[in-house]
């Protein structure tokens, strides 16, 4: 053993910690610091030969939780036994889903919003689905070939994101020592060999329905009766983000004054967000009995679960809509600079962007909120709502006003 003396370093020095080294926490447990990594190492002697062991990065694993692992491996050796080696002989249990899972919540805390949390959780459980029962150190190209070759074509921007998040994990796994060798979902250099790169769109990053057509959808999505469909509805007369939408609660609506105000946690500007709503927009709250106006409004059951981050989507799917959930900000944007004369400030915060520079941002205290009512009732009239006239056997794909 390298030091007898036991807990030398503490939790703040650990983390104000810069410069390059070993740092010495006593027991053969070290904090080692480089340019790109912070890690824990557990460095010990076995039958006259120095060993070194991971025990992972300082980021996920914190000062307590190394002592832990540091202590368990002392008591090996007073036992006779490598710790090496039995850590492998235990790791051959641990499953790709299970460690996914562990990954995911030890991550989020450090990740922006609820939406980043559930896009994780929801890509490495049901894309991921064919690798979760296999073990890590068994998981080889193939494995993670059939996971991704469903969508690469058909889904691109989701396929590479599920690719990354698997990369993520399996080096995750092996920092900590759960899986040894190259990475199988790495990019560069190899998967790069095996499947097509994505093409470069000219287009928007999220396709967006042209906005002369939103009449047209605007009318079959009021003919699904599905939460998902009144979710989706909410999300166009609001032009929020989905997770804005999945994740809003009935504490956060005011049907008196006709607003929905998004709390600053739950936005990616992090700031507090006051949605002016609209008749419609009031109408499908209030189509929910008032008995049930508590927690959140877009249920996908009664025991407060939100609605799948795929719901809304694979609703386009079903009605044959090739553009993105996200995109129907886009067509919002466009239709208010084609055809209105709302200023693009009035426009940009009714989307809850961030103000481009410090000087405007701070001259501009407001948030517009009465102009961006009049802009969301007017936005809430092309789409249709006070025609209520329905026209029969329309297409959704035609292009026509």
């Amino acid at each position: 053993m390298t030091s007898h003396a036991l807990n030398r370093l503490t939790a703040t020095r650990v983390a104000g910690i810069k410069e390059p080294g070993r740092y010495a926490d006593g027991g053969g447990l070290f904090l080692f610091v480089d340019a790109t990594r912070r890690r824990w190492l557990f460095r010990y002697t076995w039958r006259g030969a120095k060993k070194e062991l991971g025990l992972g990065s300082a980021r996920s694993l914190s000062l307590a939780k190394a002592r832990e692992k540091a202590a368990e491996y002392r008591a090996m050796l007073s036992e006779g036994k490598n710790p090496k080696v039995e850590r492998a002989k235990a790791n051959r249990s641990v499953t790709f889903g299970e460690y996914a899972d562990s990954f995911v919540e030890t991550m989020s805390p450090s990740w922006k919003n609820a939406k980043h949390i559930a896009q994780w959780k929801m890509t490495l459980t049901v894309y991921a689905a064919p690798i979760r029962p296999l073990l890590l150190h068994e998981i080889e190209t193939d494995d993670v070939l059939q996971v991704l070759r469903p969508h690469w074509s058909r889904v691109p921007e989701t396929a590479d994101r599920l690719r990354g998040r698997i990369e993520n994990v399996l080096d995750a796994a092996k920092a900590n020592g759960l899986r040894e060798g190259e990475n199988p979902a790495r990019w560069r250099g190899h998967l790069d060999q095996l499947l097509p790169r994505r093409r470069k769109s000219s287009q928007s990053h999220h396709a967006a329905l042209p906005f002369n057509r939103i009449k047209r959808f605007i009318r079959a999505l009021r003919n699904r009766p599905a939460v998902a469909a009144r979710a989706l509805e909410f999300l166009i007369l609001t032009a929020a983000r989905t997770g804005e939408v999945l994740n809003a609660d009935w504490e956060e609506i005011d049907l008196r004054q006709r607003i929905w105000i998004i709390p600053a946690d739950r936005m990616k500007a992090e700031r507090e967000h006051r949605v002016p709503l609209t008749e419609p927009a009031i109408a499908i709250l209030k189509a929910t009995p008032p008995k049930f106006r508590t927690g959140l409004i877009f249920e996908r059951n009664s025991k407060g679960v939100p609605l799948s981050i795929m719901a809304m989507p694979m609703l386009l799917r079903r009605m044959n809509i090739v553009e993105t959930v996200h995109g129907f900000r886009s067509t919002f944007r466009d239709w208010a600079s084609e055809t209105t004369n709302f200023p693009s400030e009035v426009c940009e915060m009714a989307l809850a962007h961030t103000i481009p520079g410090k000087a405007e941002a701070a001259y501009r205290r407001g948030d517009l909120f009465n102009k961006r009512r009049k802009l969301m009732e007017a936005w809430a009239k092309y789409c249709g709502y006070e025609a209520e006239k329905e026209t029969k056997g329309e297409s959704l794909n035609s292009h026509s006003p």
